[in-house]
């Protein structure tokens, strides 16, 4: 039996990104490469007063089930910090290995088709990644 990858909320999630513009003024920045298939994710955050990202934008050069995972990232990112996205990415990264149900971030169930492609995986944890690395970035500045 095949699985459908590419479903219609997949795609229309991926041509969500366009919502989350990278643009100059997010002072963190970070970025993410998957090793198995080269998506590229770049991330731009703001951080309120309590170290929660407050604002952010993306730029993705991902396959759709990549785009579409940044979007799912983008929707529930604002308001969790560090420690929160630190613990989610561990926790998907878990589910994808199979070590693990899926995870408690809203969304993940329009791409959970995608766990069956280990190809796949590391595309759908660049927002999360491209994220702590912006986060970590700015630990030093207060």
């Amino acid at each position: 039996m095949s699985t459908v990858l590419y479903t219609p909320e997949v795609l229309a999630l991926a041509t969500g990104l366009a919502a989350y513009p990278l643009v100059d003024d997010l002072p963190l920045r970070g970025e993410a490469r998957s090793r198995s298939c080269g998506s590229v994710l770049a991330i731009g955050l703001e951080r309120d007063a309590a170290g929660r990202i407050a604002r952010l934008g993306l730029r993705a050069q991902a396959c759709a089930i990549g785009q579409a995972a940044a979007a799912i990232f983008a929707a529930q990112a604002i308001g969790r910090d560090a420690a929160a996205i630190a613990g989610a990415e561990a926790a998907i990264g878990g589910w994808l290995d199979g070590a693990g149900a899926m995870p408690d971030w809203p969304g993940l169930g329009a791409i959970a088709a995608a766990r069956d492609y280990p190809a796949r995986h590391g595309a759908i944890l660049l927002a999360w990644r491209a994220a702590l690395s912006a986060l970590s970035s700015a630990r030093g500045d207060g």
